[in-house]
């Protein structure tokens, strides 16, 4: 009996996931006719996370639609901005670190596994906190226990950013995160963080500020020109984020460089 063959198209921002053959437009496959169809565009290289809509015949069809003999498919990208009921939260992997910290900087709540606890683990945190799983592992992306993913497009921290922002649209609320374990910042005094500071940090600066989680002290350092450009650029184009006051700017801690 022959196998049913059905067409497909995939939409230009999916062309990097599929072999070359298939980005030039329309192309024939001839599927095993039980296989859904969102079984088909992952087993072609394509994570369901990337996906905005499976159309069929001119029909959007849900991913466990079984394509028949003939049937014409569009593979569309997300939109984006992507659709969510609530702020996106989002949890990264180990290759996402300088990600994880400019999403901080912006008061995005990000959260970070570093040493790499695996792909079934971070899958199951994703479900169980609800977050959105940030990765470059198509393989990570496909895992069924995930609560919902987004592939990074790109390896440079800059474009994963704006990458980022664009398609989640986070609130943005600068300043008010722990770049070093997500905890909220809050303002405190220099003598409550004056066992963090050096003799000239002391004498140089007076505002600063405090994680609530891990106590990790900041204030307006070296860095603080350069985070600010970053911060700068991403609520100009992005959203208005919120300011919080000058003790909660991120600078040096405790001899901690906070890098982004």
């Amino acid at each position: 009996m022959d196998r049913p063959q059905i067409w497909l198209d995939f939409a230009p921002e999916l062309h990097l996931f599929v072999s070359s053959p298939r980005r030039a437009g329309r192309t024939a496959l001839h599927t095993d006719g039980a296989s859904t169809l969102g079984h088909v565009v992952e087993s072609l290289g394509v994570p369901l996370t990337e996906v905005g809509a499976l159309v069929v015949d001119g029909r959007a069809v849900p991913d466990a639609h079984v394509p028949a003999d003939g049937e014409h498919v569009s593979v569309q990208a997300v939109t984006r901005p992507q659709p969510s009921h609530t702020p996106p939260r989002f949890l990264l992997d180990v290759h996402l670190g300088t990600l994880t910290r400019r999403l901080r900087l912006l008061g995005v709540d990000a959260a970070y596994e570093n040493p790499d606890i695996g792909d079934a683990a971070l899958a199951a945190r994703s479900a169980a906190e609800q977050r959105v799983m940030l990765s470059r592992d198509r393989g990570l992306l496909r895992r069924r226990e995930l609560w919902a993913g987004a592939y990074v497009y790109s390896h440079r921290p800059a474009e994963q950013l704006r990458d980022v922002l664009s398609r989640f649209a986070p609130p943005l609320a600068p300043w008010s995160r722990c770049t070093t374990c997500n905890g909220t910042l809050h303002a405190a005094t220099k003598t409550s963080v004056r066992e963090q500071l050096r003799d000239g940090t002391e004498r140089s600066y007076d505002a600063f500020a405090q994680c609530e989680d891990c106590g990790q002290a900041y204030w307006r350092g070296a860095h603080h020109a350069r985070l600010e450009a970053i911060v700068s650029e991403a609520v100009r184009d992005f959203g208005n984020g919120r300011r919080t006051g000058d003790g909660d700017r991120n600078g040096d801690g405790n001899g901690h460089g906070q890098s982004a």
